[in-house]
């Protein structure tokens, strides 16, 4: 039995959205927070209470920790769940969630700072036989130092923040020509991103796949993994999509990759869910690249493939319960593989897009799961991270899979802000895509290939008739010059086709 009564959700979105819905089935109360911007946001209206936390910048929102506690505690909270992104890896504000007499639900805040910094985390992973990509680490190193280091290691390499994640302050080095001006840039970005200034060098594994292993663990010195995630489809060190089992690992390698992941977790004593990331090379043999210590946008594919709900694992490990099994319990069933969608302009660099969302109507179908943090009427504000959905689906083989999560992209009804829909149903069809010969670079060197020709915009009469929707609730009658009522427009038997001829109604 769960002994949490009320938890403050520090987030926004479909994140929000997720641990909201776990909450209720736990029989959780949940108290939402939200910025100007969000405040008519999905979030609010499904949680118990909403509570207004400040100005629609995430700095005056959604980062302002005294906010946050002050409005928990005001609420009657027990315990602060937040999420992904956000003050979810501050280890300072865990501390102080913790001072306050509230749970926190994720890892403790010795855990977070153990693998806050990228160079801590490599000389720690090493001393536990975690396998590291080779390369050099020091934290009074100049830049003289690290162009000698780096024509040491040889190249290509990368130059990366020492305190940093999401791809900011990274760098790929092909010659030495290039290296001075590959620290000069990324030491820049990395103290504008993360305060902190400090590089290190890594082998850059060439045409690598970006393996990470679901880890969870209890209070009660129970640690397991929840297999691999394939998540080598990326641009610009971002993850676009994500899939399990991985079509690139041998039943050897995974076994492998999930004890490196158990013991990267044992070394810092993990408690609740987390992520331990690893880079692969051609042979097969796979490197520490970091722990996430929260949970991750991919995690429904682990859920999809083992029939767990890791939100609802976090909650039990909060509330001091055992894992309800062990490592001999688990298995991967089937095929799970999702994607991100995103209002943004992939013909115009992958540009944010705004707007509001003047229709939102995801499919229902038999394996498909869509985790949203919008619906019709929401508004896209350039505030926050533009991820519209995630799209899962889960088949018992990895093409049965591949072709559900195409039809839904396909099905799925979305008008409003430009997305990058037609780009994941370019890649997903994609020859390579289906034999599994992804890399990590390889959206970068095949742009263009994936690229829609023109954007992929409505009809005008579709327009026309979303926007005279928009002024009147949708199934609402709108009155039309011949004085006859129209109903939503995705709900009437006219015979009207996007992009078709109409068909007389049968």
């Amino acid at each position: 039995m769960i002994t949490l009564h009320k938890c403050l959700i520090a987030n926004r979105g479909e994140i929000a959205v997720r641990i909201i819905r776990a909450c209720r089935e736990l029989g959780i109360a949940s108290a939402a927070v939200y910025s100007d911007a969000d405040s008519h946001a999905l979030h609010t209206r499904l949680a118990d209470e909403a509570h207004h936390i400040g100005e629609s910048s995430p700095a005056a929102s959604y980062l302002n920790t005294h906010a946050l506690i002050v409005t928990a505690l005001h609420a009657g909270c027990d315990c602060l769940h937040p999420g992904y992104g956000f003050l979810s890896e501050n280890a300072d504000f865990v501390q102080q969630v913790l001072d306050s007499g509230l749970t926190w639900i994720g890892p403790s805040p010795s855990t977070i700072r153990a693998m806050g910094v990228k160079t801590e985390a490599r000389a720690l992973m090493q001393s536990a036989g975690v396998p590291v990509v080779p390369g050099f680490q020091s934290d009074t190193a100049s830049e003289d130092d690290l162009i000698a280091a780096a024509h040491e290691i040889g190249y290509p390499l990368m130059v990366k923040a020492a305190g940093g994640g999401g791809g900011k302050g990274i760098r790929v080095v092909r010659s030495a020509n290039s290296v001075a001006d590959a620290i000069t840039s990324a030491r820049r970005e990395a103290l504008n991103a993360f305060g902190d200034p400090r590089l290190f060098l890594e082998r850059y594994v060439e045409a690598g796949h970006h393996i990470e292993a679901q880890i969870v663990g209890d209070t009660h010195g129970n640690i397991v993994h929840l297999f691999e995630r394939e998540c080598s489809v990326q641009r610009r060190h971002q993850k676009i999509i994500e899939e399990s089992p991985s079509p690139l690992l041998t039943a050897e390698t995974r076994y492998a990759v999930g004890q490196a992941a158990v013991a990267a977790a044992r070394a810092v004593d993990y408690v609740s869910a987390g992520t331990v990331e690893f880079i692969a090379d051609r042979s097969g043999q796979f490197y520490f690249l970091e722990m996430n210590t929260r949970l991750q946008v991919e995690h429904p594919v682990t859920e999809m493939i083992t029939g767990l709900d890791l939100v609802r694992l976090q909650f039990m490990i909060a509330a001091r319960q055992p894992l309800p099994f062990a490592q001999t319990d688990l298995r991967q069933h089937g095929h799970a593989i999702e994607c991100r969608l995103y209002a943004e302009d992939p013909a115009s660099g992958f540009l944010p897009a705004t707007g509001t969302i003047l229709k939102f109507a995801p499919p229902f179908m038999p394996g498909v799961r869509i985790d949203a943090g919008v619906e019709s009427g929401s508004v896209i504000s350039h505030h926050y991270d533009p991820m519209i959905a995630k799209v899962i689906a889960h088949a018992s083989t990895r093409a049965d899979a591949i072709a559900r999560l195409k039809n839904a992209l396909r099905e799925l009804v979305l008008l409003g802000p430009e997305t990058n829909r037609a780009f994941l149903l370019a890649l997903l069809d994609h020859p390579d895509f289906a034999a599994g010969r992804i890399h990590t670079a390889y959206i970068d060197a095949h742009l263009s290939e994936l690229l829609p020709a023109a954007p992929d915009l409505p009809d005008a009469a579709l327009i026309a008739l979303a926007l005279e929707q928009a002024a009147a609730p949708f199934g609402r009658a709108v009155d039309s010059d011949q004085g006859a009522s129209m109903a939503d427009p995705w709900s009437t038997h006219d015979g009207f086709r996007l992009r078709q001829r109409a068909q007389e109604p049968q």
